[in-house]
């Protein structure tokens, strides 16, 4: 599981779970998930470390949007999501960034 979306019937919110494993972010002390729904702000949003090396997250996101986002592995490294909805360019040249539809 990369990403498990959760409609909720009687709010216009989706819950997004977002789930990496070590083969993504190999042995990382810390991951956090960054992009437009924390206006890219670096550490607000902590991904939970899990016995088996897995990082999770789950957050509330608002219905019929699309969220460029990113991992940031260690407070330096980036990595994309490999099962994203798709990847759009960002402002940055020959950088992508992951895209959750909701």
């Amino acid at each position: 599981m990369a990403m498990k979306k959760q409609f909720l019937k009687t709010k216009p919110i989706c819950k997004v779970t977002f789930k990496v494993t070590p083969e993504i972010v190999g042995e990382a002390d810390t991951v956090h998930l960054v992009g437009d729904f924390n206006d890219w702000k670096l550490e607000t949003i902590p991904m939970k470390k899990l016995k088996g090396g897995d990082f999770t997250v789950t957050v509330n996101l608002e219905k019929e949007k699309d969220y460029q986002f990113r991992y940031l592995v260690n407070g330096k490294e980036w990595v994309n999501e490999p099962e994203a909805d798709r990847y759009e360019s960002s402002p940055y040249p020959n950088i992508d960034n992951a895209v959750v539809s909701v």
